[in-house]
């Protein structure tokens, strides 16, 4: 049974008073024309006690019942089984490109036939004076088992940083120190969950886009009735997602193994392999890949499901894409701005004066710190054009993040600094009202011992990193939450600090990889806990999970995640032959530990004054600085002329940001993904909402659960067993799978290529 929970507040009117800029479009939310049902209106949807957002209300139940069980002895046995499996998965598959994410769906999906044959077989006997067969399995125990699956899913950040040692400075620190610091980077962001929780989560305007998909696929296995499905007839969501599922599970063997030239679909390259020019536009390997045709679901959905962003954030992200990476990045590299002619056009790692990749051995001491003489007896350190402006434009998000926040959200902010929780104006909030709130304490109690943990990692092993500058880097995080936590919230874009990091400690502390590489992962990843923290909280809110179970489950998952990611990536470099390296037979070439590396030879080793000051060889990329700052001011001030021109949908820190993961990705991830997202989040939702309602949010989680299952299939059924060698000659050397490798695009050929003793680049450095 269940009831709708209702409180006083839900009839006064003083409570609705939401300030505009909260569901203001040019404050990254949508008008009408783009957030409302043409069959529901809105203010009938808040008379009927439900939320003004037909997202919402065709995902999220506005019924509770507060006494359904939830963290019972079989959702805490379930989600620690999955806090093993996925994160162990998703380390593994971290390393390969393109990267397989086996997202919370897979727990969510085998979740329910094994949480339903516990309530069949089991006995009901008491451990501990908790029932172990509580009765059928319910929603929000099957809620708590995905939390706990998905919030340590993802590798951990500092993950990169054991590996960034071992392949660029073959430090190889003991098992005490990777604990401790993956322990502390992960969870001191948890302790601001208490300060977030009332920006980010109660206000009905921080929608978090992506929790809709979870939310969609928990009513669907559960069959739960709730707002915005209409009568609409056809196969059930049930039905209509196993289909799916079935389809894209089976599809995805052809480009992920049987015919892989169908997710590097780089046709024109196929047609002039040695065309330079053509390989440097078209290439998917070291090229724009502006053949733009990928047949592949991973792909599509690398940089995130389309299904899941609002449109008009990914016209934002499309728009900065081809004004940056098909208009500037072109002009840029044909006209040889920083010699980039002698680089591939798009690579995530860097090049010494000679074209070859940059051998940072050759500027460190015995003890890894920085030898100046060296240096200018070596090279200067040169990117590939993509790399740099991704550079530019992340120096351009973090200002563009303040001048976006202080002018759209400065009302909201304060606003929702002054009132308590009861106060929120939305259903969801006034249900969860009446489940106990998590102590401040137990917030103090996080952030104090991962404080610790953190103090004894710098202080016990040699990292030469000071401990002002990771309180440094705390304070940075802590500064950035709320702004990026509230564009996150409405965009499904995150804006992220690890380039800023970068930046200061880079000028604070120059030639000291390891103290870089640190100060980089506390001051960025502890923001991006923190939102990982607040998303999941706003899980549990949409399907009224008890706030101290979310918790207490969340904290225990991501410290068993964390250890079982390290045992992982142990394994892999002991027994994974050519790990990272670029030519790694299984697709193992570490894309992010490349550009994890590189960052810290740039930043950490060499310094960025010796790159982005005044007459070295990227100085104009600090003008994106200037531009961040002041392109969100100029959309402000033509918003106020004009409040209901197409200018209320543009949103700086979303374009400047929304193309961080280039390189290594490119055209035939963005396009691909703008244009499926065109198609379901913009002509379908407006013409066929109701067929958008009920399946859209269906359809993105079995696309992704399809090929999720079936990259795991593929790869212990067919790639690892016998050393790989399980169809080596039919399958692995057939035209199909070796076409786009045998390009100029393929052997990462250059515009100009050297002779042998030749250079490029300045006559001197320092």
């Amino acid at each position: 049974m269940s009831f709708v929970v209702k409180d006083k507040a839900s009839d006064n009117s003083s409570s609705l008073d939401l300030e505009k800029s909260s569901t203001d479009p040019a404050a990254a939310v949508p008008d009408v024309p783009e957030f409302d049902d043409p069959n529901v209106d809105p203010d009938e949807a808040l008379t009927e006690d439900d939320s003004p957002y037909p997202e919402v209300r065709s995902a999220v139940a506005n019924t509770d019942d507060p006494t359904i069980p939830v963290a019972t002895i079989r959702a805490w046995t379930l989600g620690l089984i999955w806090a093993i499996i996925i994160p162990g998965l998703n380390q593994f598959f971290f390393f390969r490109y393109p990267a397989v994410t086996v997202t919370g769906i897979i727990a969510q999906l085998l979740s329910l036939p094994l949480g339903r044959a516990w309530a069949k077989l089991l006995p009901n006997i008491r451990i501990f004076g908790a029932e172990l067969n509580p009765g059928p399995f319910t929603i929000k125990e099957h809620v708590l088992v995905t939390i706990m699956a998905s919030v340590g899913a993802g590798s951990a950040y500092a993950t990169d940083i054991i590996a960034v040692q071992r392949v660029y400075y073959d430090q190889i620190y003991n098992f005490s120190f990777q604990w401790l610091l993956v322990l502390s980077t992960q969870l001191i962001g948890f302790s601001i969950g208490g300060i977030a929780r009332r920006f980010l989560v109660q206000p009905p305007s921080m929608i978090w886009p992506a929790n809709l998909v979870t939310c969609a696929l928990f009513n669907t296995l559960h069959s739960a009735e709730y707002a915005g499905v209409g009568t609409r007839g056809g196969y059930s969501r049930e039905r209509f997602f196993y289909i799916a599922f079935a389809c894209s599970t089976v599809w995805y063997i052809l480009p992920g193994y049987l015919f892989t030239a169908l997710s590097y679909f780089s046709w024109v390259c196929w047609i002039a392999p040695d065309n330079l020019v053509v390989n440097q536009l078209f290439g998917v390997n070291y090229g724009l890949g502006m053949g733009i045709l990928t047949f592949d679901w991973a792909q599509i959905a690398y940089i995130g499901s389309p299904l899941a962003t609002p449109w008009w954030a990914e016209a934002n992200v499309f728009g900065g894409f081809v004004l940056f990476f098909w208009i500037i990045t072109p002009a840029l590299y044909f006209s040889n701005t920083w010699y980039s002619k002698y680089m591939p056009i798009s690579s995530g790692g860097s090049f010494d004066n000679t074209g070859h990749s940059y051998n940072v051995k050759k500027i460190l001491t015995a003890d890894n710190t920085f030898d100046e003489e060296a240096y200018k007896a070596y090279s200067p350190l040169f990117l590939s054009t993509t790399f740099a402006i991704s550079y530019g434009l992340s120096f351009a998000s973090i200002t563009a993040t303040i001048t976006h926040a202080f002018l759209f959200f400065r009302k909201q902010i304060w606003t929702q600094a002054r009132r308590a929780m009861h106060e929120q104006p939305d259903i969801h909030a006034r249900l969860m009202s009446v489940y106990p709130q998590v102590p401040e304490w137990w917030y103090a109690t996080i952030f104090v011992s991962m404080f610790v943990c953190g103090i004894i990692v710098i202080e016990v092993w040699k990292t030469n990193f000071p401990v002002q500058y990771f309180i440094l880097a705390l304070v940075i995080a802590f500064v950035y939450i709320i702004p990026i936590g509230m564009i996150q919230a409405i965009t499904n874009q995150q804006v992220g600090l690890n380039v800023i990091t970068e930046l200061i400690i880079g000028y604070a502390l120059p030639g000291h990889p390891l103290a870089m590489m640190m100060f980089k992962t506390w001051g960025y990843i502890t923001m991006a806990q923190a939102l990982t923290f607040t998303s999941d909280f706003k899980l549990g809110h949409y399907m009224k999970i008890p706030p101290r179970a979310m918790f207490t489950s969340q904290v225990v998952a991501t410290v068993l995640a964390g250890t079982v990611q390290l045992g992982v990536q142990a394994w892999m470099f002991t027994n994974i032959e050519g790990m990272c390296d670029r030519d790694q037979k299984d697709g193992f070439w570490c894309p992010n530990t490349g550009v994890f590396g590189t960052a810290s030879i740039l930043w950490g080793v060499i310094g960025p004054k010796r790159q982005f000051s005044g007459g070295q060889i990227y100085n104009s990329l600090v003008w994106f600085f200037l531009v961040g700052f002041l392109a969100p001011l100029g959309a402000w001030l033509v918003h106020l002329k004009w409040p209901n021109s197409m200018v209320r949908y543009v949103n700086f820190p979303v374009i400047f940001s929304g193309t961080g993961l280039i390189p290594p990705a490119s055209a035939i991830n963005f396009v691909p993904w703008a244009v499926v997202g065109f198609i379901f989040q913009y002509v379908i939702r407006r013409r066929h909402f109701t067929w958008w309602t009920k399946y859209n949010y269906v359809l993105s989680a079995a696309l992704d659960a399809g090929v999720a299952v079936s990259a795991v299939l593929i790869f212990f059924i067919l790639q690892y067993p016998r050393n790989g060698t399980i169809g080596a000659n039919s399958v692995a050397t057939w035209w199909g799978n070796v076409v786009y490798t045998q390009t100029a695009d393929g052997n990462k050929t250059p515009l100009i290529s050297l002779a042998k003793g030749e250079t490029f680049g300045p006559a001197t450095w320092s």
